[in-house]
């Protein structure tokens, strides 16, 4: 890889997007993404126009970028800033795209990532962000299913546990903060709550409001990420904190137990500790432990290494760290953490340093960063 040609030719297409028409912050944006491509394709297969290479993806990360603006605005327009509680009075069309893009001629998985770059507003690199696949993977399977459809009378809709996940989805790339969806994600989920009987609706529903009673004090007057243990609790929502546990008591009593109401059920348990020393963490891992045997996530288990080592201590935490693949996402930031508090500062300041490397968001690459930092300084004292 010839990072001075990268270097050298970054301006040059920079410019070339702004004389296309994109403004010159999402042209340099869109040619960072196209150089990240790069690092991962040009050493198998570098291509003979190095900058031809670079403008053709890049203006394509742009139009991606664009897209994905215009139809967060378009919802934008639709959508208070904070869910208003109790049912929707009416339903619009969006709800019933999401159930035709839901397809039963497409796998789920297809359907959901179908769903969410069609009607979402999502761009290919956030869905494969969120089922942990490479990008050129997920534009594959988003091509597929387009070809699959294509011709279909749409008069089936598909279930509603391929809707239930899109939505899932949706809300949390808007709680991340990369694009404002969680409170048109939650006003979805609200129409499909009040028109179905179906508890993991309302587990779903409890775990969108649980979330989203926090996000007033998920970030600092700066911008800067503020982590759930440094959170001032009483800028949290406790109208919203009431609702979802209110929705969640009545989904659980049906005794249907899915992967939505055992997520809720941990975000509630956060949420009724006044503070973060009384957080019942045994519980918390206990509920971990139902979420890792209905659905086997990987993130579910990065998750519950956490858990386990508040509960039981960093080594047990690490210990149930060893058993993940060190590549899941996540996996370095949540190992510094644990190494940090079982006090080996060494270990986890190259943690962290190598966690914001790869940190999916601005936001949490900052975060990160200075949590490096800070342990050098301690280190260098």
């Amino acid at each position: 890889m010839d990072e001075v040609l990268l270097r050298t030719l970054t301006p040059t297409v920079i410019g070339v997007l702004v004389r296309r028409g994109a403004d010159f912050a999402a042209a340099e944006d869109a040619v960072q993404d196209a150089l990240v491509e790069a690092v991962r394709a040009w050493p198998d297969d570098p291509p003979r126009d190095p900058k031809g290479w670079l403008v053709a993806v890049a203006w394509r990360k742009f139009l991606d970028a664009a897209r994905a603006d215009a139809s967060r605005r378009r919802r934008e327009v639709r959508v208070e800033v904070e869910p208003a509680p109790g049912p929707s009075e009416v339903a619009d069309d969006t709800l019933q795209l999401y159930f035709l893009c839901a397809h039963p001629s497409l796998t789920p998985a297809s359907a959901v990532a179908l769903t969410l770059r069609a009607v979402g507003g999502l761009t290919t690199r956030q869905i494969a962000q969120a089922y942990l696949v490479p990008e050129a993977t997920m534009a594959q399977r988003i091509s597929r299913a387009k070809r699959t459809v294509s011709g279909v009378r749409f008069n089936e809709p598909g279930d509603v546990a391929t809707v239930l996940r899109v939505l899932y989805l949706v809300f949390n790339e808007g709680y991340s903060g990369d694009v404002d969806l969680a409170a048109e994600a939650i006003r979805l989920t609200r129409q499909l709550a009040a028109r179905t009987d179906h508890e993991e609706v309302a587990g779903l529903l409890a775990l969108m409001l649980l979330h989203h009673a926090r996000r007033a004090a998920r970030t600092g007057p700066d911008g800067r990420l503020v982590p759930l243990a440094e959170q001032d609790r009483g800028r949290w929502d406790t109208g919203l904190i009431a609702e979802g546990v209110d929705v969640l008591q009545r989904a659980l009593a049906r005794d249907r137990l899915g992967e939505f109401q055992a997520q809720a059920a941990i975000a509630a348990l956060h949420a009724d500790a006044r503070t973060v020393e009384e957080t019942d963490w045994v519980q918390i891992v206990e509920w971990y432990d139902e979420l890792v045997r209905l659905t086997d996530s990987p993130v579910a288990r990065l998750n519950r290494a956490v858990a386990v080592g508040e509960a039981d201590g960093p080594r047990a935490g690490l210990a149930a760290l060893a058993r993940l693949d060190p590549g899941l996402p996540r996996h370095a930031a949540v190992a510094a953490y644990l190494r940090e508090r079982d006090g080996d500062l060494v270990a986890a300041a190259r943690l962290y340093a190598e966690a914001a490397r790869s940190a999916p968001s601005l936001a949490e690459r900052d975060h990160l960063t200075r949590q490096a930092a800070r342990l050098n300084a301690r280190l260098r004292g």
